[in-house]
C-alpha cells in the first residue's frame, strides 16, 4: 500500500518536473513520517524512501533508535534551541532554522560533536502570524552573520504555503522563495550560493516544483489513513 503511494507520488512529480521542463531527478521526495509508525517507515525504506522527514526532535529519537541510518533524516518542524544536540545528532540536513540564535546554537553543538551541519533557512513567504520563519527582509542580515559560523552550512531556503483548497492560491508564495533564492544568489560580492528549496507538501507540490522547488516534503500522500 505504501509502495503503490510513494509510485504514485513519485509519478506525480514526473510529470510536473516534465511540464517545468526539467528532469524528475532534479527534484528529491522527502517522506514525512509525522503519523508514520516505525513499521510504516521500513516499509517505506523498501519501497525506495532515502530521505524522512520529522516534524519533532523527541520523535525523531525514538525512531531513529529503532531505524538508524538506513535513511537520511531531516528536520523540516520548528526547532528550539533546547534540541539542538539531538537534532545535530540524528539530521542530515535540517530545514527550519529561522533565527541567527538557533543558527549559533546548531553551530555550538556541531562543533562539539565535529560535524559540519547543513541547514536551510526558513522564510515566512505569506506573512501568515502562525506560521515560523523569518520575514524575506531579514534573509540578507541572517545570511550575513550565519556564514561566520563554521561548523554550519547554510544550502537553501524552505517555506510553508498557507493551507488551500486550490493549489495555484499559493503559487505566489512558493514564486516569493525562488524569486528571493535567485536575489541571494545573484548578489555581488557573492555571499553564499543557495542551491535547495525545499517547498510543496501534499496538497501542493506540483505548484511549487512548476515554480522552481527540488525538494518536496509529502506526508498525507504517502502515510494518510
Amino acid at each position: 500500500m505504501i509502495a503503490e503511494k510513494i509510485e504514485l507520488v513519485t509519478r506525480r512529480i514526473s510529470s510536473a518536473c516534465e511540464k517545468s521542463g526539467r528532469s524528475a531527478e532534479s527534484v528529491k521526495l522527502v517522506c514525512v513520517t509525522k503519523t508514520a509508525s516505525v513499521e510504516e517507515i521500513n516499509e517505506a525504506i523498501g519501497a525506495g524512501a532515502r530521505l524522512l522527514g520529522e516534524n519533532r526532535v523527541q520523535d525523531a529519537v525514538k525512531k531513529y533508535a529503532s531505524i538508524g541510518n538506513k535513511a537520511e533524516w531531516h528536520l523540516i518542524g520548528h526547532l528550539q534551541t533546547n534540541k539542538a544536540r539531538d537534532a545535530v545528532r540524528i539530521f542530515s540536513l535540517i530545514h527550519s532554522v529561522d533565527s541567527v540564535r538557533l543558527a549559533k546554537e546548531i553551530d555550538k553543538e556541531a562543533a562539539r560533536i565535529n560535524k559540519i551541519q547543513d541547514i536551510l533557512v526558513q522564510v515566512n513567504t505569506s506573512g501568515e502570524a502562525s506560521k515560523f520563519g523569518m520575514e524575506p527582509g531579514s534573509l540578507e542580515n541572517f545570511i550575513k552573520e550565519t556564514v561566520l559560523c563554521p561548523n554550519i552550512k547554510i544550502k537553501g531556503l524552505m517555506t510553508i504555503a498557507p493551507e488551500a483548497g486550490d493549489p495555484e492560491t499559493v503559487r505566489p508564495y512558493f514564486r516569493a522563495l525562488r524569486q528571493l533564492r535567485d536575489k541571494v544568489n545573484g548578489s555581488k560580492p557573492a555571499v553564499c550560493n543557495l542551491q535547495l528549496l525545499s517547498m510543496g507538501m501534499s496538497g501542493d507540490f506540483e505548484v511549487a516544483i512548476e515554480e522552481g522547488s527540488n525538494m518536496v516534503r509529502v506526508g498525507r500522500a504517502i502515510f494518510g489513513r
